[in-house]
Protein backbone atom coordinates (compact mmCIF):
# COMPACT_ATOMS: atom_id res chain seq x y z
CA UNK A 1 0.00 0.00 0.00
CA UNK A 2 1.31 3.48 -0.86
CA UNK A 3 1.67 5.55 2.29
CA UNK A 4 -0.06 8.89 2.79
CA UNK A 5 2.16 11.95 2.48
CA UNK A 6 3.17 13.56 5.73
CA UNK A 7 5.41 16.59 6.32
CA UNK A 8 8.83 15.71 7.73
CA UNK A 9 9.25 15.73 11.47
CA UNK A 10 9.72 19.35 12.49
CA UNK A 11 9.59 21.69 15.46
CA UNK A 12 9.16 25.36 16.33
CA UNK A 13 8.74 27.47 19.46
CA UNK A 14 5.19 27.33 20.75
CA UNK A 15 2.99 30.40 20.72
CA UNK A 16 3.70 32.62 23.74
CA UNK A 17 7.24 31.28 24.27
CA UNK A 18 10.25 33.61 24.22
CA UNK A 19 13.96 32.84 24.51
CA UNK A 20 16.43 34.70 26.72
CA UNK A 21 20.13 34.03 26.30
CA UNK A 22 22.85 34.29 28.91
CA UNK A 23 26.52 33.43 28.84
CA UNK A 24 25.97 30.31 30.90
CA UNK A 25 22.83 29.08 29.14
CA UNK A 26 19.48 29.93 27.63
CA UNK A 27 16.04 30.41 29.17
CA UNK A 28 12.71 29.57 27.60
CA UNK A 29 9.81 31.52 29.07
CA UNK A 30 6.17 30.48 28.53
CA UNK A 31 3.62 33.20 29.11
CA UNK A 32 0.59 31.05 29.98
CA UNK A 33 0.79 29.15 32.17
CA UNK A 34 3.82 31.13 33.33
CA UNK A 35 6.84 28.86 33.59
CA UNK A 36 10.48 28.90 32.58
CA UNK A 37 13.13 26.39 31.66
CA UNK A 38 16.91 26.72 31.72
CA UNK A 39 18.86 24.89 29.00
CA UNK A 40 22.55 24.09 28.55
CA UNK A 41 24.47 26.51 26.26
CA UNK A 42 24.86 23.67 23.74
CA UNK A 43 21.18 24.07 22.86
CA UNK A 44 21.47 27.74 21.87
CA UNK A 45 21.85 26.98 18.18
CA UNK A 46 18.76 24.77 18.04
CA UNK A 47 16.58 27.18 20.02
CA UNK A 48 17.64 30.10 17.82
CA UNK A 49 16.79 28.08 14.73
CA UNK A 50 13.33 27.26 16.15
CA UNK A 51 12.47 30.87 16.97
CA UNK A 52 10.88 31.65 13.60
CA UNK A 53 7.27 31.08 12.53
CA UNK A 54 7.94 28.05 10.34
CA UNK A 55 8.59 24.48 11.41
CA UNK A 56 12.23 23.41 11.10
CA UNK A 57 12.87 19.86 9.91
CA UNK A 58 14.48 17.62 12.51
CA UNK A 59 17.30 16.69 10.15
CA UNK A 60 18.26 20.37 9.89
CA UNK A 61 18.59 20.62 13.67
CA UNK A 62 20.94 17.69 14.21
CA UNK A 63 24.13 19.43 12.93
CA UNK A 64 23.51 22.30 15.39
CA UNK A 65 24.48 20.26 18.44
CA UNK A 66 27.65 18.20 18.72
CA UNK A 67 28.32 14.86 20.37
CA UNK A 68 24.64 14.05 20.94
CA UNK A 69 22.99 11.20 19.04
CA UNK A 70 19.80 11.73 17.06
CA UNK A 71 17.55 9.74 19.41
CA UNK A 72 18.63 11.80 22.39
CA UNK A 73 18.04 15.08 20.51
CA UNK A 74 14.59 13.89 19.44
CA UNK A 75 13.78 12.80 22.98
CA UNK A 76 14.80 16.21 24.32
CA UNK A 77 12.73 18.06 21.73
CA UNK A 78 9.70 15.85 22.43
CA UNK A 79 10.09 16.58 26.13
CA UNK A 80 9.95 20.30 25.36
CA UNK A 81 6.77 19.65 23.36
CA UNK A 82 5.19 17.91 26.34
CA UNK A 83 6.14 20.83 28.58
CA UNK A 84 4.51 23.30 26.21
CA UNK A 85 7.64 25.10 24.99
CA UNK A 86 7.68 23.62 21.47
CA UNK A 87 5.17 22.57 18.81
CA UNK A 88 5.67 19.53 16.58
CA UNK A 89 4.47 18.43 13.16
CA UNK A 90 5.07 15.26 11.15
CA UNK A 91 5.76 11.69 12.23
CA UNK A 92 9.04 10.59 13.84
CA UNK A 93 10.82 7.89 11.88
CA UNK A 94 10.98 4.31 13.14
CA UNK A 95 14.05 2.29 12.17
CA UNK A 96 11.97 -0.90 12.40
CA UNK A 97 8.21 -1.28 12.43
CA UNK A 98 7.04 -3.54 15.27
CA UNK A 99 4.62 -6.43 14.91
CA UNK A 100 1.18 -5.16 15.96
CA UNK A 101 -1.86 -7.16 17.04
CA UNK A 102 -5.14 -5.28 16.61
CA UNK A 103 -7.78 -6.53 19.05
CA UNK A 104 -11.51 -5.86 18.67
CA UNK A 105 -14.27 -7.22 20.95
CA UNK A 106 -17.75 -7.23 19.42
CA UNK A 107 -21.29 -8.30 20.26
CA UNK A 108 -24.35 -7.88 18.01
CA UNK A 109 -22.87 -5.14 15.84
CA UNK A 110 -22.77 -6.49 12.28
CA UNK A 111 -22.81 -3.13 10.47
CA UNK A 112 -20.38 -1.49 12.87
CA UNK A 113 -17.79 -4.29 12.81
CA UNK A 114 -17.99 -4.44 9.02
CA UNK A 115 -17.21 -0.74 8.73
CA UNK A 116 -14.44 -1.06 11.32
CA UNK A 117 -12.73 -3.94 9.50
CA UNK A 118 -13.05 -2.15 6.16
CA UNK A 119 -11.24 0.86 7.64
CA UNK A 120 -8.43 -1.44 8.80
CA UNK A 121 -7.93 -2.54 5.18
CA UNK A 122 -6.81 1.01 4.40
CA UNK A 123 -4.19 1.18 7.16
CA UNK A 124 -0.86 2.56 6.01
CA UNK A 125 1.14 -0.25 7.59
CA UNK A 126 2.86 -3.38 6.19
CA UNK A 127 0.44 -6.32 6.15
CA UNK A 128 3.18 -8.73 7.23
CA UNK A 129 3.63 -6.72 10.44
CA UNK A 130 -0.06 -6.86 11.35
CA UNK A 131 -2.63 -9.29 12.68
CA UNK A 132 -6.24 -8.59 13.56
CA UNK A 133 -8.08 -10.60 16.20
CA UNK A 134 -11.83 -10.20 16.61
CA UNK A 135 -13.47 -11.76 19.65
CA UNK A 136 -17.20 -12.32 19.17
CA UNK A 137 -18.80 -12.07 22.62
CA UNK A 138 -21.63 -14.59 22.07
CA UNK A 139 -23.51 -12.56 19.47
CA UNK A 140 -27.10 -13.62 18.84
CA UNK A 141 -27.24 -12.23 15.30
CA UNK A 142 -25.13 -12.62 12.14
CA UNK A 143 -22.13 -10.64 13.45
CA UNK A 144 -19.81 -13.72 13.31
CA UNK A 145 -20.73 -14.37 9.69
CA UNK A 146 -19.86 -10.76 8.80
CA UNK A 147 -16.46 -11.03 10.53
CA UNK A 148 -15.76 -14.33 8.74
CA UNK A 149 -15.80 -12.49 5.43
CA UNK A 150 -12.63 -10.56 6.36
CA UNK A 151 -9.03 -11.84 6.55
CA UNK A 152 -8.92 -11.72 10.34
CA UNK A 153 -8.76 -14.24 13.14
CA UNK A 154 -12.17 -14.80 14.75
CA UNK A 155 -12.56 -16.16 18.28
CA UNK A 156 -16.16 -17.05 19.17
CA UNK A 157 -17.45 -17.25 22.72
CA UNK A 158 -20.53 -19.24 23.69
CA UNK A 159 -21.35 -17.11 26.72
CA UNK A 160 -21.36 -13.33 27.04
CA UNK A 161 -18.24 -12.34 29.00
CA UNK A 162 -17.93 -8.54 28.40
CA UNK A 163 -15.21 -6.58 26.61
CA UNK A 164 -12.37 -6.81 29.22
CA UNK A 165 -12.49 -10.63 29.12
CA UNK A 166 -12.48 -10.60 25.32
CA UNK A 167 -9.50 -8.27 25.14
CA UNK A 168 -7.53 -10.34 27.64
CA UNK A 169 -8.30 -13.56 25.78
CA UNK A 170 -7.09 -12.13 22.48
CA UNK A 171 -3.98 -10.61 24.08
CA UNK A 172 -2.95 -14.02 25.39
CA UNK A 173 -2.97 -15.43 21.87
CA UNK A 174 -1.58 -12.37 20.07
CA UNK A 175 1.79 -12.44 18.31
CA UNK A 176 2.52 -8.72 18.25
CA UNK A 177 4.87 -6.91 20.59
CA UNK A 178 2.33 -4.08 20.59
CA UNK A 179 -1.36 -4.63 21.31
CA UNK A 180 -3.64 -2.11 19.58
CA UNK A 181 -7.14 -2.00 21.09
CA UNK A 182 -10.03 -0.47 19.17
CA UNK A 183 -13.78 -0.82 19.62
CA UNK A 184 -16.13 -2.30 17.04
CA UNK A 185 -18.05 0.99 16.71
CA UNK A 186 -14.92 2.85 15.60
CA UNK A 187 -13.23 3.44 12.25
CA UNK A 188 -9.47 4.00 12.14
CA UNK A 189 -7.55 6.61 10.20
CA UNK A 190 -5.01 5.16 7.71
CA UNK A 191 -2.14 6.71 9.72
CA UNK A 192 -3.48 5.46 13.06
CA UNK A 193 -0.55 3.17 13.91
CA UNK A 194 2.24 5.11 12.23
CA UNK A 195 1.35 8.24 14.19
CA UNK A 196 1.17 6.52 17.59
CA UNK A 197 3.89 3.87 17.51
CA UNK A 198 6.85 6.32 17.62
CA UNK A 199 5.79 7.22 21.16
CA UNK A 200 7.17 3.83 22.25
CA UNK A 201 10.68 5.00 21.29
CA UNK A 202 10.73 6.25 24.89
CA UNK A 203 11.38 3.16 27.01
CA UNK A 204 9.49 4.78 29.90
CA UNK A 205 6.19 4.71 27.97
CA UNK A 206 4.04 1.64 28.56
CA UNK A 207 0.90 2.72 26.72
CA UNK A 208 -0.28 5.44 24.36
CA UNK A 209 -3.69 6.60 23.26
CA UNK A 210 -4.67 8.73 20.28
CA UNK A 211 -7.39 11.14 19.34
CA UNK A 212 -11.02 9.97 19.38
CA UNK A 213 -13.05 11.97 16.88
CA UNK A 214 -16.81 11.94 16.39
CA UNK A 215 -18.08 9.92 13.42
CA UNK A 216 -21.58 11.44 13.28
CA UNK A 217 -21.90 15.14 12.43
CA UNK A 218 -25.53 15.94 11.61
CA UNK A 219 -27.57 16.49 14.78
CA UNK A 220 -27.10 18.92 17.65
CA UNK A 221 -26.00 16.08 19.89
CA UNK A 222 -23.40 15.11 17.29
CA UNK A 223 -22.00 18.64 17.36
CA UNK A 224 -21.89 18.55 21.16
CA UNK A 225 -20.05 15.22 21.13
CA UNK A 226 -17.56 16.53 18.58
CA UNK A 227 -16.64 19.34 20.96
CA UNK A 228 -17.19 17.96 24.45
CA UNK A 229 -17.15 14.17 24.36
CA UNK A 230 -15.79 12.43 27.46
CA UNK A 231 -13.45 10.58 25.09
CA UNK A 232 -11.69 13.81 24.06
CA UNK A 233 -8.44 13.90 26.03
CA UNK A 234 -7.18 17.26 24.79
CA UNK A 235 -5.52 19.09 21.94
CA UNK A 236 -1.89 18.66 22.94
CA UNK A 237 0.48 15.77 23.61
CA UNK A 238 0.48 14.72 27.26
CA UNK A 239 2.19 12.19 29.45
CA UNK A 240 1.20 10.93 32.90
CA UNK A 241 2.77 12.77 35.81
CA UNK A 242 2.94 11.96 39.49
CA UNK A 243 0.89 15.02 40.40
CA UNK A 244 -1.89 14.16 37.91
CA UNK A 245 -3.33 11.10 39.58
CA UNK A 246 -6.41 10.87 37.31
CA UNK A 247 -4.69 10.71 33.89
CA UNK A 248 -5.78 7.93 31.50
CA UNK A 249 -6.61 7.24 27.85
CA UNK A 250 -9.73 5.34 26.66
CA UNK A 251 -9.56 1.73 25.49
CA UNK A 252 -11.27 2.47 22.17
CA UNK A 253 -7.92 3.86 20.96
CA UNK A 254 -5.18 2.36 23.08
CA UNK A 255 -1.79 0.79 22.29
CA UNK A 256 0.06 -1.17 24.99
CA UNK A 257 3.29 -3.14 25.14
CA UNK A 258 2.18 -6.78 25.12
CA UNK A 259 4.79 -7.93 27.66
CA UNK A 260 3.63 -5.24 30.09
CA UNK A 261 -0.05 -5.98 29.51
CA UNK A 262 0.34 -9.72 30.15
CA UNK A 263 2.64 -9.13 33.11
CA UNK A 264 -0.11 -7.07 34.74
CA UNK A 265 -2.84 -9.62 33.89
CA UNK A 266 -4.48 -7.20 31.47
CA UNK A 267 -7.81 -5.54 32.12
CA UNK A 268 -9.67 -6.14 35.35
CA UNK A 269 -12.47 -8.39 34.09
CA UNK A 270 -14.89 -7.59 36.91
CA UNK A 271 -15.09 -3.97 35.71
CA UNK A 272 -17.75 -3.42 33.06
CA UNK A 273 -16.87 0.28 32.66
CA UNK A 274 -13.76 2.09 33.84
CA UNK A 275 -11.48 -0.83 33.03
CA UNK A 276 -9.35 1.42 30.83
CA UNK A 277 -8.88 3.93 33.67
CA UNK A 278 -7.90 1.12 36.02
CA UNK A 279 -5.37 -0.31 33.54
CA UNK A 280 -3.76 3.08 32.91
CA UNK A 281 -3.45 3.75 36.63
CA UNK A 282 -1.88 0.36 37.24
CA UNK A 283 0.60 0.97 34.42
CA UNK A 284 1.61 4.20 36.12
CA UNK A 285 1.86 2.43 39.49
CA UNK A 286 4.15 -0.03 37.70
CA UNK A 287 6.59 2.82 37.11
CA UNK A 288 5.82 3.52 33.43
CA UNK A 289 4.15 6.42 31.66
CA UNK A 290 0.84 6.51 29.84
CA UNK A 291 0.94 8.97 26.94
CA UNK A 292 -1.63 10.76 24.81
CA UNK A 293 -1.06 12.04 21.29
CA UNK A 294 -3.60 14.31 19.52
CA UNK A 295 -3.05 12.25 16.34
CA UNK A 296 -3.57 8.58 15.48
CA UNK A 297 -7.30 9.15 15.07
CA UNK A 298 -10.19 6.77 15.37
CA UNK A 299 -13.74 7.88 14.55
CA UNK A 300 -16.21 6.82 17.21
CA UNK A 301 -19.91 6.16 16.56
CA UNK A 302 -21.18 7.63 19.80
CA UNK A 303 -24.69 7.26 21.19
CA UNK A 304 -26.43 9.93 19.12
CA UNK A 305 -29.87 9.76 20.71
CA UNK A 306 -30.64 11.41 24.04
CA UNK A 307 -31.63 8.40 26.16
CA UNK A 308 -28.67 6.19 25.11
CA UNK A 309 -26.38 9.24 25.48
CA UNK A 310 -27.56 9.87 29.05
CA UNK A 311 -27.43 6.16 29.86
CA UNK A 312 -23.82 5.88 28.76
CA UNK A 313 -22.80 8.93 30.79
CA UNK A 314 -24.56 7.37 33.80
CA UNK A 315 -22.57 4.16 33.26
CA UNK A 316 -19.31 6.10 33.15
CA UNK A 317 -20.21 7.80 36.41
CA UNK A 318 -20.89 4.54 38.26
CA UNK A 319 -17.27 3.47 37.76
CA UNK A 320 -15.67 6.44 39.50
CA UNK A 321 -16.43 5.53 43.15
CA UNK A 322 -15.27 1.92 42.59
CA UNK A 323 -12.05 3.13 40.96
CA UNK A 324 -11.43 5.42 43.93
CA UNK A 325 -11.97 2.46 46.23
CA UNK A 326 -9.58 0.24 44.25
CA UNK A 327 -6.90 2.94 44.01
CA UNK A 328 -6.82 4.55 47.45
CA UNK A 329 -3.43 6.13 46.79
CA UNK A 330 -5.10 8.13 44.03
CA UNK A 331 -7.63 9.74 46.30
CA UNK A 332 -9.05 12.95 44.91
CA UNK A 333 -7.64 16.25 46.18
CA UNK A 334 -8.83 19.81 45.88
CA UNK A 335 -5.88 22.21 46.00
CA UNK A 336 -6.55 25.65 47.47
CA UNK A 337 -3.86 28.25 46.71
CA UNK A 338 -3.56 30.53 49.75
CA UNK A 339 -3.61 33.82 47.86
CA UNK A 340 -6.25 32.69 45.41
CA UNK A 341 -8.56 31.49 48.18
CA UNK A 342 -8.51 34.84 50.02
CA UNK A 343 -8.86 36.71 46.71
CA UNK A 344 -11.91 34.67 45.73
CA UNK A 345 -13.51 34.86 49.19
CA UNK A 346 -13.19 38.65 49.32
CA UNK A 347 -14.44 38.98 45.73
CA UNK A 348 -17.55 36.91 46.48
CA UNK A 349 -18.16 38.87 49.69
CA UNK A 350 -17.85 42.15 47.78
CA UNK A 351 -20.49 41.02 45.27
CA UNK A 352 -22.86 39.62 47.91
CA UNK A 353 -22.68 42.74 50.11
CA UNK A 354 -22.35 45.24 47.25
CA UNK A 355 -19.20 46.61 48.94
CA UNK A 356 -16.71 47.68 46.26
CA UNK A 357 -14.25 48.74 48.96
CA UNK A 358 -13.54 45.02 49.52
CA UNK A 359 -11.93 44.97 46.08
CA UNK A 360 -9.05 47.02 47.49
CA UNK A 361 -7.74 44.15 49.65
CA UNK A 362 -8.32 41.85 46.63
CA UNK A 363 -5.93 44.01 44.65
CA UNK A 364 -3.48 44.13 47.54
CA UNK A 365 -3.47 40.33 47.80
CA UNK A 366 -2.79 39.82 44.09
CA UNK A 367 -0.07 42.51 43.95
CA UNK A 368 1.59 41.20 47.12
CA UNK A 369 1.51 37.65 45.78
CA UNK A 370 2.99 38.80 42.46
CA UNK A 371 5.81 40.76 44.12
CA UNK A 372 6.67 37.79 46.33
CA UNK A 373 6.85 35.48 43.32
CA UNK A 374 8.85 38.03 41.33
CA UNK A 375 11.47 38.20 44.08
CA UNK A 376 11.70 34.39 44.14
CA UNK A 377 12.08 33.94 40.38
CA UNK A 378 14.51 36.88 40.03
CA UNK A 379 16.81 35.23 42.56
CA UNK A 380 16.82 32.23 40.24
CA UNK A 381 17.87 34.45 37.35
CA UNK A 382 14.63 34.12 35.40
CA UNK A 383 14.18 37.21 33.15
CA UNK A 384 10.52 37.99 33.81
CA UNK A 385 8.86 41.29 34.67
CA UNK A 386 6.48 42.13 37.51
CA UNK A 387 3.52 42.68 35.17
CA UNK A 388 3.98 39.25 33.61
CA UNK A 389 3.97 37.73 37.09
CA UNK A 390 0.88 39.74 38.09
CA UNK A 391 -1.04 38.60 35.00
CA UNK A 392 -0.02 34.99 35.71
CA UNK A 393 -1.22 35.33 39.31
CA UNK A 394 -4.60 36.69 38.22
CA UNK A 395 -4.97 33.89 35.64
CA UNK A 396 -4.17 31.37 38.37
CA UNK A 397 -6.81 32.90 40.67
CA UNK A 398 -9.49 32.78 37.98
CA UNK A 399 -8.43 29.25 37.02
CA UNK A 400 -8.84 28.22 40.66
CA UNK A 401 -12.33 29.76 40.70
CA UNK A 402 -13.20 27.93 37.49
CA UNK A 403 -12.11 24.56 38.89
CA UNK A 404 -14.25 25.11 41.99
CA UNK A 405 -17.20 25.83 39.72
CA UNK A 406 -16.38 22.76 37.59
CA UNK A 407 -16.34 20.51 40.65
CA UNK A 408 -19.72 21.80 41.85
CA UNK A 409 -21.19 21.43 38.36
CA UNK A 410 -19.76 17.93 37.93
CA UNK A 411 -20.96 16.43 41.22
CA UNK A 412 -23.51 18.66 42.99
CA UNK A 413 -25.83 20.11 40.34
CA UNK A 414 -28.35 17.32 40.87
CA UNK A 415 -28.63 18.13 44.58
CA UNK A 416 -28.96 21.83 43.84
CA UNK A 417 -32.00 21.06 41.68
CA UNK A 418 -33.57 18.52 44.04
CA UNK A 419 -33.07 20.63 47.16
CA UNK A 420 -33.86 24.03 45.65
CA UNK A 421 -37.07 24.53 47.74
CA UNK A 422 -35.12 23.89 50.97
CA UNK A 423 -31.78 25.58 50.26
CA UNK A 424 -32.51 28.27 47.73
CA UNK A 425 -29.35 30.35 48.18
CA UNK A 426 -26.91 27.41 48.10
CA UNK A 427 -28.76 25.84 45.17
CA UNK A 428 -28.69 29.06 43.16
CA UNK A 429 -24.95 29.43 43.85
CA UNK A 430 -24.28 25.93 42.50
CA UNK A 431 -26.51 26.54 39.46
CA UNK A 432 -24.62 29.76 38.77
CA UNK A 433 -21.32 27.89 39.04
CA UNK A 434 -22.66 25.34 36.56
CA UNK A 435 -23.66 28.12 34.18
CA UNK A 436 -20.18 29.65 34.42
CA UNK A 437 -18.56 26.31 33.49
CA UNK A 438 -20.93 25.85 30.57
CA UNK A 439 -20.28 29.32 29.19
CA UNK A 440 -16.51 28.97 29.53
CA UNK A 441 -16.70 25.56 27.84
CA UNK A 442 -18.69 27.03 24.97
CA UNK A 443 -16.23 29.88 24.44
CA UNK A 444 -13.13 27.67 24.58
CA UNK A 445 -14.38 24.64 22.62
CA UNK A 446 -16.30 26.59 19.97
CA UNK A 447 -18.89 23.92 19.12
CA UNK A 448 -20.98 24.15 15.97
CA UNK A 449 -24.01 24.87 18.16
CA UNK A 450 -25.82 27.89 19.52
CA UNK A 451 -25.02 28.52 23.21
CA UNK A 452 -28.46 27.46 24.46
CA UNK A 453 -28.27 24.06 22.75
CA UNK A 454 -24.76 23.53 24.07
CA UNK A 455 -25.86 24.35 27.63
CA UNK A 456 -28.83 21.99 27.27
CA UNK A 457 -26.64 19.03 26.26
CA UNK A 458 -23.97 20.01 28.76
CA UNK A 459 -26.51 20.03 31.59
CA UNK A 460 -27.84 16.60 30.58
CA UNK A 461 -24.25 15.36 30.41
CA UNK A 462 -23.43 16.59 33.91
CA UNK A 463 -26.67 15.37 35.49
CA UNK A 464 -26.37 11.91 33.91
CA UNK A 465 -22.76 11.45 34.95
CA UNK A 466 -23.18 12.65 38.53
CA UNK A 467 -26.30 10.52 38.96
CA UNK A 468 -24.13 7.53 38.16
CA UNK A 469 -21.42 8.75 40.52
CA UNK A 470 -23.78 9.17 43.46
CA UNK A 471 -25.44 5.83 42.74
CA UNK A 472 -21.99 4.24 42.77
CA UNK A 473 -21.04 6.08 45.97
CA UNK A 474 -24.00 4.67 47.86
CA UNK A 475 -23.61 1.22 46.30
CA UNK A 476 -19.91 0.87 47.19
CA UNK A 477 -20.04 3.07 50.29
CA UNK A 478 -17.15 5.08 48.92
CA UNK A 479 -17.58 8.86 48.77
CA UNK A 480 -14.07 9.95 47.85
CA UNK A 481 -15.25 11.07 44.41
CA UNK A 482 -17.57 13.72 45.81
CA UNK A 483 -15.65 14.48 49.01
CA UNK A 484 -12.04 15.27 48.03
CA UNK A 485 -9.24 15.98 50.46
CA UNK A 486 -8.64 19.73 50.82
CA UNK A 487 -5.01 20.81 50.46
CA UNK A 488 -3.58 24.28 50.97
CA UNK A 489 -0.81 25.32 48.61
CA UNK A 490 1.64 28.23 48.53
CA UNK A 491 3.90 29.27 45.65
CA UNK A 492 7.35 27.64 45.87
CA UNK A 493 9.00 28.97 42.71
CA UNK A 494 9.75 25.48 41.38
CA UNK A 495 8.05 26.02 38.02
Amino acid sequence: MQGQWQPPLGYRLAKGVTRHEKNDGIFLLLGFPLKSLSLHPAWKGIIRCLSGRDYVAFQQLLPLIENVDADRVESMLNDLVLKGFLEQQGIPALSELPMVSIIIPVRNRPEEISACLKSLEDLDYPANRLETIVVDDASTDHTPEIVSGFPVRLIRLENNQQAPFCRNLAAGEAKGEILAFVDSDCLVDPLWLKELLPTFKAASVGAVGGRVASYFNTSGLDCYEAANSSLIMGRHAMRSQERDTAFYVPSCNLLVRRSLFLGMDGFREELVVGEDVDLCWRIQDHGLHVAFQPVGKVFHKHRNRLIPFCGRRFDYGTSEPLLQKLHKKRSKKMVFPVGGSFFLALGILAMMTASPMLLIPCGAISIGDALNRWCIVRKKGVPVGVMSILLAVLREYFSFAYHLCAFASRYYLIWAILLLPLFQTASMVIMTMHLVVGIVGYVIKKPQLNPFSFLFYFTLDQLSYQSGVWWGCFRHRAFGSVNPKLVWSAFSGKS
